[in-house]
C-alpha cells in the first residue's frame, strides 16, 4: 500500500442532527470549525447533520417528507387523478358489460 495517500487526520469528532437530538462520537477526517463539550468533559470538533439513523424514515418507520420544491405534492396529485381516471374507466366498463347484457337478454 502507499503510505502517503491515507489521512493522517483522524480524530474524535462528534456528529449531531439537532432535529432529533441525536449526537454521537466517532471517528472522523471531517473538517469543522464547531466545538462542543462532550458528555464526559471533553471538547470535540462538531458537525451537524441534518438526518441521522434517528430521524430517517428508514430506521424511525415514520413518514417523514422534506420537500421544498413540490416535488412529493405534484406525484400525489398525478397519482390522485390516475386512481380516479381508473376508476371512471372502470365504472364505463361495468355499465358497457350491463347494457351488453342486458341487450342480449331482451333479445332472445
Amino acid at each position: 500500500m502507499k503510505s502517503s495517500i491515507h489521512p493522517t487526520n483522524y480524530r474524535p469528532v462528534v456528529f449531531s442532527d439537532d432535529q432529533a437530538g441525536f449526537a454521537f462520537l466517532t471517528q472522523s477526517t471531517a473538517q469543522t470549525d464547531d466545538t462542543i463539550k462532550w458528555e464526559d468533559g471533553n471538547e470535540y470538533p462538531l458537525v451537524k447533520i441534518h438526518i441521522s439513523s434517528a430521524s430517517h424514515p428508514f430506521f424511525t418507520g415514520e413518514e417523514k417528507i422534506i420537500d421544498t420544491e413540490g416535488r412529493v405534492d405534484r406525484f400525489k396529485a398525478k397519482f390522485a387523478a390516475a386512481e380516479a381516471r381508473k376508476e371512471q374507466l372502470a365504472n364505463k366498463a361495468k355499465k358497457k358489460s350491463a347494457q351488453a347484457a342486458k341487450k342480449a337478454s331482451t333479445e332472445k
